[in-house]
């Protein structure tokens, strides 16, 4: 590809991506090493690479495709074999029926001699569109190996779409063969095998999208002509036991599935969009026991913050944290580690997301008048020890929790908010009195969850030195000590191989952050302070955040820089 390397750190400069002292140096070291610009740009800079690429096509005037996100269209890779696709580093994306176009991603969008070739051994028009070489061939292997797409195509070639996109009317007698049901079980076995937490199945105008939230980061895999959509639905409506007539409201449902033998309990949820039902399936595995905290990630001094707080006879603990940052889990884990036929543990959750044997767990029913406050009310009168709040959220919910403390019982729960010192102003505006709250609460803890190194990949490399001082700054005192007394900080990354779909990650742990209620954090309840000043004073006191914990886990090679970045960078 010919372009002015000048003209492209001029394009990252202009949206403020590098300044211009560094858009020079970048361009003196991609001359000094005789290495192009966007080549020098990948390798020794930690600029993300879609805005490397999307730079590098609006300079082109060409389209730009992030293969590493894009679902790959199965009737599209069934134009272009294998070994093609392998010798000239090319992707089908996608197919447009109508217009009989195959679009295609390569890193040379401008090789006339491919399209030309592509073009007379398809019969159909061809479109280039730019793409990340590394990208590429990792989808050429998840695209052409025996996963995903070529069960779904045989399947798809079983079904006569066009007999019933026609006459809606025959879709109950669709849902009944063994096609739909061999591309709704395709789509559940792949879901395990590639220990995804979520499905979701969402149409579009012209098609239907699969995509799988695989250690917390959601993919696209699969894309599926928009005639079967409906089969497909009405096919998980019937293994959950949902209304298949009714599409206008959302509606809830649940069902077992094995394969193997792991047993999955599949949650599901449709909801009515304007191109259909939207479905999402989320995987709780039935199998396998509750990890403990230090598997989790919690280690060292917040580890021991941790169990102090857990282990006190009464007091509040609370877990903060968006939707899918792993609360609950977490809290599984504590209640797993404090369950003894001594203790009578009572849990109130919306909804129960794993059954845990010896605990007593209810489920709230708003429709049938169970709501966390009448929940909680009740678990007060039936004498426990413990008792796991799913979520505090109202003014009678938290005083109800504060009160169940102040009467001797240890209390468990979670909050919406970013960091563990926001959870204290966030009671207050709860309803919560501060004098209160100061003297039942024990910790707060937040976390977010990264995905792990695959470790059959796992590479270590040399990272560039903005970088090296950025980890020193963020570290500060807590810099391990060899690299106080100036040892290389090397890190590790995952190059991407078949264990972990060539991803380069495999498998999930947490970053946390865990606030000890110290008699000087007390004080700041009292004063009502704000969490920047709370956070302040558990900073003079140790706190660990959950940037440094991220940090601290790229230093062990557990996880990687990118993950801690997307992450924890609140």
């Amino acid at each position: 590809m010919n372009f002015n390397p000048r003209a492209l750190l001029k394009l990252l400069e202009n949206k403020g991506i590098i300044d211009h002292e560094k858009a020079e140096r970048l361009e003196y070291e991609s001359i000094k090493t005789n290495t192009p610009i966007d080549e020098y740009l990948f390798k020794n800079t930690t600029i993300d690479k879609k805005d490397i690429l999307s730079s590098l096509a609006s300079l082109l005037n060409i389209s730009y495709v992030d293969i590493a996100t894009v679902a790959v269209d199965p009737q599209a890779i069934g134009f272009v074999s294998e070994i093609i696709a392998r010798k000239y580093n090319i992707v089908p994306v996608r197919y447009d029926p109508e217009s009989e176009t195959v679009t295609i991603s390569t890193n040379d969008p401008f090789n006339i001699s491919v399209s030309d070739f592509l073009a007379r051994k398809t019969g159909k028009k061809i479109v280039m569109e730019l793409g990340y070489l590394d990208d590429i061939k990792k989808t050429i292997d998840l695209a052409y190996s025996q996963t995903l797409s070529p069960e779904i195509k045989e399947a798809l070639k079983e079904v006569q779409i066009s007999d019933f996109v026609k006459s809606p009317q025959s879709v109950g007698a669709v849902i009944k063969e063994p096609p739909i049901s061999k591309i709704v079980n395709t789509i559940l076995e792949f879901a395990i095998k590639s220990r995804a937490s979520d499905i979701h199945i969402e149409p579009e105008e012209v098609r239907t999208k699969v995509r799988y939230r695989i250690d917390g980061v959601l993919q696209d895999k699969l894309t599926l002509p928009k005639g079967i959509h409906d089969a497909i639905v009405s096919r998980i409506k019937i293994l959950a036991e949902m209304k298949i007539d009714e599409k206008r409201i959302p509606q809830d449902g649940r069902f077992y599935f094995k394969l193997g033998h792991e047993e999955d309990d599949l949650r599901v949820a449709t909801l009515p969009t304007v191109n259909g039902e939207k479905v999402v399936l989320r995987l709780l595995k039935k199998t396998g026991g509750m990890p403990s905290l230090n598997e989790l990630g919690l280690r060292g001094s917040q580890l021991k913050n941790l169990e102090e707080a857990i282990l006190k006879p009464y007091g509040i603990v609370l877990v903060t944290g968006p939707t899918g940052s792993g609360k609950t889990t977490t809290l599984y884990s504590v209640l797993t580690m404090l369950n003894k036929p001594s203790v009578n543990i009572l849990t109130l959750e919306d909804p129960v997301e794993y059954k845990l044997s010896g605990i007593n767990q209810v489920q709230v029913n708003a429709l049938a008048g169970l709501t966390f406050a009448t929940g909680l009310r009740a678990f007060l009168r039936q004498d426990p020890n413990i008792i796991l709040v799913g979520e505090i959220r109202d003014k009678e919910t938290t005083q109800l929790t504060i009160q169940a403390a102040l009467t001797g019982h240890l209390v468990f729960s979670t909050l919406h908010t970013n960091d563990a010192a926001t959870a204290i102003p966030r009671l207050i505006d709860l309803g919560g009195e501060p004098f209160l709250i100061a003297s039942v609460l024990n910790a707060t803890l937040a976390q977010r969850i990264v995905r792990k190194i695959c470790r059959y990949c796992k590479i270590v490399y040399d990272p560039p030195e903005e970088l090296v001082l950025n980890i020193k700054d963020v570290l500060r005192e807590l810099l391990p000590k060899p690299y106080l007394d100036a040892k290389p900080i090397r890190l590790s990354r995952g190059e991407g191989c078949d264990e972990c779909g060539k991803t380069g990650y495999l498998g999930r742990v947490a970053i946390f952050e865990v606030l000890k209620i110290s008699s000087a954090i007390n004080n700041m309840i009292l004063k009502q302070a704000s969490s920047k000043d709370i956070l302040a004073v558990a900073n003079k006191e140790g706190l660990i955040t959950m940037k440094q914990d991220g940090y601290l886990k790229v230093l062990d090679g557990i996880t990687t820089i990118e993950e801690i970045l997307r992450a924890a960078e609140i």
